[in-house]
């Protein structure tokens, strides 16, 4: 489900987390009432604190993504899929939008910046 944790983005591990799950679950990795893992069982996958966990999913509970299931732990909530991908939209745009200001401002042509997303796009998507 959750393939990498960078400590050193900037990013608080808890929102990297956040982050993946949400991903996971916008693109059907994780399915609607599947289970996520226990909060020391990805705690130790991931080599990071199991309160760093428990907030990401406490947060992903808050949100309406994540529910309790008496006597087994969280699972997908129902709604989450739609919620995910519409999650996952804004916060591409976001960052997006970042890098956007960063090639205005360093003086990059509408077309050249076309060009450099063209070439990282893969022509299989």
């Amino acid at each position: 489900m959750i393939c990498h944790i960078d400590a050193t983005n900037g990013v608080p591990i808890y929102e990297q987390i956040g982050r993946q799950v949400t991903y996971a679950i916008a693109n059907g990795s994780l399915l609607v009432g599947e289970h996520v893992p226990s909060v020391r069982e990805l705690a130790t996958q991931l080599a990071v604190n199991p309160n760093t966990v428990a907030r990401a999913y406490r947060e992903l509970q808050q949100t309406g993504i994540l529910t309790p299931i008496r006597g087994t732990g969280l699972a997908v909530a129902p709604t989450a899929p739609d919620q995910c991908r519409e999650g996952r939209r804004h916060i591409l745009q976001d960052r997006v939008e970042s890098v956007v200001r960063e090639a205005q401002q360093g003086g990059l042509q509408l077309d050249d910046f076309l060009k450099l997303v063209h070439a990282a796009w893969p022509t299989s998507a």
